[in-house]
C-alpha cells in the first residue's frame, strides 16, 4: 500500500528561531515552504523534513528522529558539523560498536549521532 510513496520526517521544537538557525545554518538545509511562522519544511535530498513549534513535545523522543544515509561524505560532514559547533553523542556501551573520536563503527559501517537544540536525536550513517 505505501511502498511506492515517499515518506518524510517531522520534528517538534520549542523555539523556531533557534531551530531555523540550526537546521538552516548548521545543517545547511534549504527551506521549501513556510506554512506559518511555526511550521517550516526543508528539502533534504529527495525528501522533506518538517520542523514545527510544539514546546510541550519538543525533544521528548529518545530515539532517532531523523536519519541521513550520507555515504562516503560522512567524515567530511562530521568535520563541518564539528566546525559549526555540533556536539556529538557517544554510545560506548552499545554492543558491537566501537567509538573512534565522534564516529561509531559497526564492522565497516560508520555511524554518528548528535542532537538539535531541543534534544531531538539526529543520525548519520555511511549507507
Amino acid at each position: 500500500m505505501l511502498k511506492d510513496h515517499d515518506s518524510a520526517a517531522i520534528v517538534a521544537v520549542g523555539d523556531m528561531h533557534r531551530a531555523r538557525q540550526f537546521y538552516g545554518e548548521v545543517l545547511g538545509l534549504e527551506v521549501l515552504s513556510e506554512m506559518t511562522e511555526d511550521v517550516v519544511t526543508y528539502r533534504t535530498g529527495n525528501t522533506r523534513l518538517t520542523v514545527y513549534r510544539s514546546p510541550d513535545s519538543a525533544g521528548t523522543n529518545r530515539a532517532n528522529a531523523v536519519v541521513w544515509g550520507v555515504g562516503k561524505d560522512l567524515d567530511a560532514i562530521v568535520s563541518t558539523l564539528r566546525e559549526r559547533g555540533t556536539r556529538f553523542l557517544h554510545y560506548p556501551d552499545l554492543p558491537g560498536l566501537t567509538l573512534e573520536g565522534d564516529v561509531h563503527r559497526a564492522g565497516s559501517r560508520k555511524l554518528v549521532w548528535f542532537a538539535d537544540p531541543d534534544g531531538n536525536i539526529l543520525h548519520l550513517n555511511d549507507l
